[in-house]
């Protein structure tokens, strides 16, 4: 396991956040950041149990003091590290309904957690993946959880696709100012229904018809271990039978 350097991925819980965890755990400290102890302690237990290092940080993505606090305590229980790895994974609030119904507050709020709580994550990241330069097996990477919604802004969807939009916008502003930095900076679509545990009821028209989060973990994973001669910025990851 690489010492020098961490893992941070911010929004983790059962599904996604969880296996992206598990997998970069395996070759770094891992550092997992969610609003609520419960989504990321299970995690953390798995990880430590297995032989790796993982620790939890109670963190809110929209608000300032608590993501200030939360890379205050990285930087106690790891002084020096460099940052190897940064997922920003947070889904943020979700309001599915006609726009006139839509309220200014409902609007803010997913603005907050995607485009403003992605811009706080990355102020904090950035020096640090910046300083894993050479210590890091792999190139530094930074990558952000999109949605259908970053490319596509569907009926209904008003406040979700704008603060999806605003996040695509930032990872490739930050793509394109930091890649020749040696930085690698991502963005992934995840176009579909992903299998966790709240969406075991839905219902698709095919047995295989979700996303794994095993497998999108994989993709971040080979989204690291990139060479800088060649950087992905974007994935589209979605199951066969998805309507696109």
């Amino acid at each position: 396991m690489a010492s020098k350097s961490l893992a941070i991925i911010a929004g983790v819980g059962p599904g996604t956040g969880a296996s992206i965890a598990r997998i970069f755990g395996k070759a770094y400290p891992v550092v997992l950041l969610s609003r609520t102890p419960s989504n990321y302690e299970p995690v953390v237990k798995e990880i430590n149990s297995s032989g790796g290092q993982a620790v939890g940080i109670s963190t809110d993505l929209s608000d300032s003091d608590s993501v200030k606090a939360a890379f205050d305590q990285i930087a106690q229980k790891y002084p020096g590290a460099g940052i190897a790895a940064a997922v920003f994974n947070s889904s943020g609030s979700f309001a599915r309904k006609p726009f006139l119904e839509v309220t200014e507050e409902e609007y803010s709020n997913s603005l907050e957690t995607q485009a403003t709580g992605a811009f706080r994550f990355a102020k904090r990241t950035l020096p640090l993946l910046l300083q894993a330069k050479g210590t890091s097996p792999h190139p530094p990477t930074l990558i952000f959880t999109g949605a259908t919604a970053s490319v596509k802004g569907s009926a209904n969807f008003a406040a979700f696709a704008s603060a999806k939009f605003a996040l695509r916008a930032l990872a490739q502003s930050l793509a394109r100012e930091f890649g020749p930095q040696g930085i690698h900076v991502s963005h992934a679509i995840i176009d579909g229904i992903i299998d966790i545990p709240r969406t075991k009821a839905y219902t698709v028209a095919h047995e295989d018809g979700k996303l794994s989060p095993d497998a999108i973990a994989d993709s971040y994973w080979h989204l690291h271990t990139q060479p800088r001669t060649t950087f992905a910025f974007e994935l589209d990851l979605r199951p066969y039978a998805e309507k696109w």
